[in-house]
């Protein structure tokens, strides 16, 4: 989890994901880290943006803006949802991944 007064960049998320992202039990049908990474880096852009809302409040938004997102890749949000939340967690703080 990333200390929200020193930003971190995508670069050092995107290290953190591909380092950890098959430990996470939504990767297992899909064990590559570039088919992911989108949704990763959706999680924490959005968060950066919005984090002071919560998911709940966020994820309605989130579900609709993912067709237009344009890193999105192949994958619909129903696939992806799982993984934008990690990212958004760890971003904001709110529920530290492998804690929910």
């Amino acid at each position: 989890m990333r200390n929200r007064n020193t930003p971190s960049s995508w670069q050092d998320e995107s290290a953190y994901w591909r380092n950890t992202f098959s430990s996470r039990p939504y990767t297992v049908d899909a064990p590559d880290y570039s088919l992911w990474e989108p949704a990763y880096r959706y999680g924490y852009e959005s968060a950066n943006r919005d984090g002071e809302r919560t998911w709940q409040d966020s994820e309605p938004e989130l579900s609709r803006g993912w067709n237009s997102y344009p890193h999105r890749g192949s994958f619909s949000w129903d696939q992806v949802k799982h993984a934008v939340r990690d990212a958004w967690d760890r971003v904001t703080g709110h529920h530290p991944v492998g804690t929910r």
